[in-house]
């Protein structure tokens, strides 16, 4: 059984209506679409199971890693929750046109409807257009009333909450929340491993072939909080060489951390952790061996790698792991 070590993984890319150039132009993703919608970096998902790209495991599939190693990969606690499902997908997103007007069940309500996980996410954006927006909850207090009688009128534009964004801004997404990603942002996504989207507005567009995409505003209702407050916003001061935390859930916990010299790192999560490149590049040195990551590269240590170290010049990373109590 070959030793473990920090694992990349070869993209799956999703052309999507909405999708464009910037994975291939700004992240270097291998795709000549004009389409690339969406790459996901980290994925269990059934039908898209992740493939190593790099070392002598290189060819095998997530699924049959977390069988092999189990906890060795996951964490004692992570394997004993999870099992051999992975829990989180990691995504790039790029939104050259808006993406459909949609939210999540949770996890009930996945398990019931779709033996599923629930769909916790949340938004790190890499780069986006001037003026380009989120869509992120609504803009007045809303009921479910209120809210059909807005979809019905076709006048559920006048009520979502538009937020202008740039690089670094950063938005936490619970289930039950209505969301969009707006025409011209580059995100990075991280999420529990699930693949249930509600969608309740397409902007009225049609595919080649004069088609609309399906909506589920009849099964979508159940799964809306119309009480949520308005803590979407993740409000942080980052500091150079120290893991500041954007999010933390019961799902995930991500940090992003900005390296410009070598620093060491300890695994105390019980947990693998993931690093997503999102400015520079970097090194992450295990037992004297190195890892290069770049833009848009994400790699996967494993928990039973418990010391290393990152060194760079400077790189932008996010690091997400899972912290079971």
């Amino acid at each position: 059984m070959s030793t473990l070590y920090p694992l990349k993984f070869q993209p799956i890319l999703k052309n999507k209506i909405w999708g464009g150039q910037k994975l291939q132009q700004l992240l270097n993703k291998p795709t000549t679409a004009t389409d690339a919608g969406e790459s996901w970096e980290i994925s269990d998902v059934e039908g898209d199971t992740s493939l190593v790209a790099n070392g002598p495991l290189k060819g095998t599939s997530l699924k049959s890693l977390i069988e092999t190693y189990t906890s060795d990969l996951m964490g004692a606690k992570n394997f004993s929750q999870f099992g051999t499902k992975f829990p989180l997908l990691i995504k790039f997103i790029d939104a050259k046109e808006d993406l459909s007007v949609q939210l999540h069940p949770n996890d009930q309500l996945a398990k019931e409807r779709h033996n599923s996980f629930g769909k916790t996410e949340m938004w790190y954006v890499l780069q986006a257009n001037p003026d380009s927006n989120l869509i992120v909850g609504f803009n007045q207090d809303m009921t479910q009333e209120l809210y059909v009688k807005h979809l019905e009128d076709k006048t559920l534009q006048s009520i979502l909450n538009f937020d202008t964004v740039k690089a670094g801004d950063t938005y936490f997404i619970e289930v039950g929340r209505i969301h969009a990603i707006g025409a011209g942002v580059l995100l990075a996504e991280i999420q529990q491993t699930s693949d249930i989207t509600y969608r309740v507005y397409d902007w009225d567009r049609v595919d080649a072939d004069g088609n609309e995409r399906e909506l589920h505003n009849d099964i979508a209702l159940e799964a809306f909080d119309f009480d949520m407050p308005e803590n979407f916003r993740v409000q942080y001061s980052q500091e150079l060489n120290v893991s500041t935390e954007l999010v933390s859930c019961p799902y995930f916990t991500t940090n992003v951390l900005e390296v410009t010299e070598t620093i060491s790192k300890n695994n105390t999560h019980d947990s693998f952790m993931i690093y997503m490149c999102v400015e520079g590049n970097a090194s992450l040195e295990v037992d004297g061996a190195l890892t290069e990551i770049s833009i848009g590269e994400t790699v996967l240590i494993p928990a039973s790698i418990e010391t290393f170290s990152i060194s760079s010049n400077h790189a932008k990373l996010l690091e997400v792991y899972i912290e079971l109590v």
